[in-house]
């Protein structure tokens, strides 16, 4: 596991803060879902955008009623497998089905929520650490991951994401909307990558 103290900050979060940042992190997931979408067929990338939009309505729109599992059951058939076959694109793809799986269990139930905020903050860093070592041939660790740029990047992100939230007392609807549409807009994965 990389640590770094925005570990500990999260935990000093109430659960509309962890919920919103968890959706932060798998909007900069989706264009890695997309490009994998357009490269293999494999699926509707906006099938997966829709279960996080409604993520994103239920904290944003008071009476929205979600059902959250049957958006767990709709994710379903949207992860990939990873075969001998796979291209590279197959694991950054299923990471973000993982990190949006896991925020739909976040919102079922609230009780592990902050394990489950650590585990996709967590996702998120590792996809970007693997794909360093895919290209660099070297480990990143706990120790040395200050020397890897992309890595650092990443945690940066995730501290500009907490640090919105953080500043908010309440939940700030305009606020949440404006975090969302601008990792939309940037159109930028964790990974760097682009969707066409």
């Amino acid at each position: 596991m990389l640590r770094n103290p925005l570990q500990l900050r999260l935990e000093k979060c109430e659960n509309w803060q962890h919920i919103s940042f968890m959706a932060a992190l798998v909007e900069r997931m989706v264009p890695n879902y997309a490009l994998f979408c357009a490269q293999t067929e494999f699926a509707d990338p906006q099938a997966f955008r829709n279960i996080l939009d409604a993520v994103w309505e239920s904290q944003t729109v008071k009476t929205a009623k979600i059902d959250f599992e049957r958006q767990l059951e709709k994710l379903e058939p949207l992860i990939p497998v990873a075969d001998d076959d796979a291209i590279y694109l197959t694991y950054p793809a299923i990471d973000a089905c993982v990190a949006l799986s896991q925020l739909l269990h976040a919102l079922l139930d609230r009780d592990e929520i902050l394990s489950i905020t650590l585990k996709v903050s967590q996702q998120s860093v590792l996809s970007v650490a693997q794909l360093e070592e895919a290209q660099t041939g070297e480990t990143v660790t706990d120790d040395n991951q200050k020397s890897f740029e992309t890595v650092c990047e990443e945690w940066d992100a995730q501290w500009a994401i907490f640090r919105v939230l953080k500043s908010a007392e309440s939940r700030d609807v305009e606020m949440l909307k404006s975090i969302r549409q601008e990792l939309r807009e940037a159109g930028v994965s964790n990974l760097g990558l682009r969707a066409e």
